[in-house]
């Protein structure tokens, strides 16, 4: 059987959701034919056969969740790889056996070895919080399977009540968890002053427009972060993700070069950015490689907030909503619309003075007059 394993989806993306399978099993197939449908962490992905064959087996059902490089399809045929050995290697004959020595008095028990998993079980048992110690492996001479450690977690929620995350809010919470375990996370809170804006209040293009300017004051907050490597990557152009929240959840697709574009351009992109988010047609690589994210939650409800930066990112912008206040202006008291700002950043990458001066750029250029 030749084995079409999951395909990387793009940056950042390791695991994927069967939504739809396209083909059945027996079926002959063309290359480039669709074979199933998948959905990531950024959008609906079509994955398509890569050569013509006969499909032998599909691994996994609808709503089953697969890492890159796990098997997808099995099609008619001689495998010309085996693959990377993950677990024991099977053959005939003398060379196929092996011996397997214990130092030390002879154990009367199955407790001295570790358990029997893949790397991709192990890894999928670290992310549901399984305890792969405490199962009984339903594999050959006992390897843990997917679907021991997925009975494992079900069965935990079962007991807890909970009702299992999936597609978007599945990986929200990882990248959450991994939000939290990586990023050292400082906010700073601001104000920007619009009153010289006139009657218009459509801050979302002037604030890319801003981010872009304060990105060339402070280039390091339109950066990349090596955690491992301590290192730096510095982008020339502001892709900057912008917050797209749906009934599904959240989506950051990407509006590219946001420094370079006119106002009309840029509201142009995020017109449909925002239609092919909501119709979930969008590219997936429409929602990889932004350096910086703005959040304009104020269109909802709410001032202040400590934004989450997703790794490698080092920074994100909440923008709350404008509300009239009283300001002291030239020795009285006026009222001004004042949008209220609030910068996340990586202190491990970004020293205060850094963010702060970001940040004065940033309401400088909003405080502007509009143009």
């Amino acid at each position: 059987m030749k084995h079409f394993k999951l395909p990387d989806l793009g940056e950042g993306l390791q695991e994927a959701e069967i939504a739809h399978w396209h083909v059945s099993q027996g079926q002959r197939v063309e290359a480039d034919q669709p074979l199933v449908s998948v959905e990531t962490a950024k959008a609906l992905v079509e994955i398509p056969a890569p050569y013509a064959g006969v499909v032998e087996k599909l691994f996994g059902a609808e709503g089953d969740v697969l890492h890159v490089g796990e098997p997808l399809v099995g099609f008619e045929g001689e495998s010309s790889d085996a693959g990377t050995v993950v677990g024991r290697l099977e053959g005939g004959g003398e060379a196929a056996r092996h011996d397997v020595f214990f130092i030390g008095a002879a154990p009367s028990t199955r407790e001295h070895l570790a358990p029997r998993a893949t790397p991709a079980v192990r890894q999928l048992a670290r992310q549901l919080g399984v305890e792969l110690g405490a199962l009984s492996g339903s594999g050959a001479a006992g390897l843990i399977t997917r679907a021991d450690v997925e009975a494992a977690a079900e069965s935990a929620r079962e007991r807890f009540g909970g009702e299992r995350l999936r597609g978007v809010r599945r990986s929200m919470a990882l990248n959450m968890a991994r939000a939290h375990a990586e990023v050292v996370p400082v906010t700073l809170h601001g104000d920007a002053d619009l009153q010289r804006w006139g009657a218009a209040r459509d801050p979302l293009i002037r604030l890319a427009q801003a981010i872009a300017h304060a990105c060339r004051v402070e280039p390091v907050l339109n950066s990349w972060f090596d955690g491992n490597a301590l290192a730096v990557r510095r982008h020339a152009q502001l892709d900057l993700g912008i917050a797209v929240d749906t009934p599904d959840g959240l989506f950051v697709p990407v509006l590219r070069n946001v420094g370079q574009r006119s106002a009309e351009d840029l509201r142009e992109g995020v017109a449909r950015l925002r239609a092919d988010v909501q119709a979930r047609s969008i590219p997936p690589q429409e929602m990889l490689g932004a350096t910086l994210t703005l959040s304009n939650f104020g269109t909802l409800f709410g001032r202040y907030a400590s934004p989450v930066v997703l790794p490698p990112q080092v920074a994100i912008l909440g923008a709350g909503g404008i509300r009239d206040e009283p300001v002291a202006w030239q020795g009285r008291v006026e009222i001004h619309p004042m949008l209220p700002l609030s910068l996340t950043f990586d202190h491990r990458v970004v020293t205060g003075g850094e963010a702060a001066r970001f940040l004065q750029a940033l309401v400088e250029a909003l405080e502007a007059p509009s143009g």
